[in-house]
C-alpha cells in the first residue's frame, strides 16, 4: 500500500499518471490536504493551516481507513507532512519514497532568501512572499525549472494551478501554511537523526532541473541512509510531469524489494 502525499500548489491530481501506471498492482491512496483540491477549504479563522495540523488530519485518515502499514510517497510539502506521520507512528511506515522534498537546511538553497525574510518578519515580507510564491511566473517555474525542453510540458499544469491559487481565500491559506514552513527547518535535525538511527527503506527521486531546492539534497539523504536508492532524473520539480514511465518503473522495482 502506498500513501501519496502531494506538494505545493498541487493536489492528489499530481499523481494521476502514477495511479494509472501502478494501480494494477498496488493499493494507492492519494488524498487532498485541507485547503487543497477537492477537500474542504476551511476558513483560516476556523482551521489552523500548519504542517502539524495537516499531518494530524492525514494520520486521522489512516485510522479511518484502517491503514496499519504503508509506504509513504512524499513530494515537496508531502515531505514535512510525511516525516511528521513517520515520527508519530513509525510502526506503520514500511518504506519512504522521497520525490523533490527537503529534509536538510542546505537543501533549501539560495533562492529561499525572500522566504526566510518572510519567516523573520511576516508583516514586512508578506507582499514579496505572495509574489514569489503565488504568481503565474513562479507557478510555471516550479514545473519547468531550467529544463530546456519546455515543449514536453502541458501548459495546463501551471495554468490550472495558478487558477487554483487565485481562488477566493487561497492567498491567506497558502501564506499561513508557508509561514509555518519555518517549523520544518527547525525539525530537520530530528528527521535526520531518525533516519540515521532507523535506516528506513528509502527511495529518493529527484529532478535535475528543479530550481525550488538545492541539487545536492539527494546525496544528503544518502548520507543519512547509506543504503538509500537515489535517482536523479532529467525532469523538473514535479518529475511526474515528464518522467512518469521511468518513475513508475523505479517505484515498482523498489516496492518489489520490500517483500
Amino acid at each position: 500500500m502506498i500513501l501519496l502525499l502531494h506538494g505545493l500548489p498541487s493536489s492528489s491530481r499530481m499523481f494521476q499518471s502514477l495511479l494509472a501506471r501502478l494501480g494494477d498492482q498496488y493499493h494507492l491512496i492519494a488524498p487532498d490536504y485541507p485547503g487543497y483540491g477537492h477537500s474542504d477549504w476551511p476558513d483560516p479563522r476556523q482551521f489552523s493551516y500548519t504542517f502539524d495540523a495537516i499531518a494530524n488530519v492525514m494520520n486521522g485518515l489512516t485510522v479511518a481507513l484502517r491503514l496499519s502499514h504503508y509506504t509513504l510517497y512524499m513530494q515537496d510539502y508531502g515531505g514535512p507532512v510525511g516525516f511528521r506521520m513517520a515520527l508519530a507512528h513509525p510502526e506503520r511506515v514500511q518504506a519512504l519514497i522521497v520525490q523533490d522534498a527537503v529534509a536538510h537546511n542546505e537543501g533549501l538553497g539560495a533562492n529561499w532568501a525572500t522566504r526566510r525574510a518572510f519567516w523573520a518578519d511576516r508583516p514586512a515580507g508578506e507582499t514579496a512572499l505572495r509574489s514569489d510564491l503565488l504568481s503565474l511566473a513562479a507557478t510555471k517555474r516550479r514545473h519547468v525549472g531550467d529544463d530546456p525542453t519546455v515543449e514536453l510540458y502541458d501548459p495546463d499544469l501551471w495554468m490550472d494551478e495558478y487558477a487554483f491559487l487565485n481562488s477566493p481565500g487561497q492567498a491567506q491559506i497558502q501564506s499561513d501554511l508557508f509561514y509555518d514552513y519555518r517549523t520544518n527547518v527547525e525539525a530537520y535535525p530530528t528527521w535526520q537523526a531518525w533516519m540515521q538511527k532507523t535506516h528506513p527503506k528509502l527511495l529518493v527521486l529527484w529532478g535535475r532541473h528543479d530550481l525550488s531546492f538545492d541539487p545536492g539534497e539527494p546525496e544528503r539523504y544518502r548520507r543519512d541512509v547509506p543504503s538509500a536508492e537515489v535517482h536523479v532524473l532529467d525532469a523538473g520539480h514535479f518529475a511526474l510531469d515528464t518522467k512518469a514511465d521511468e518513475i513508475a518503473t523505479l517505484v515498482r522495482g523498489f516496492m518489489k524489494g520490500q517483500k
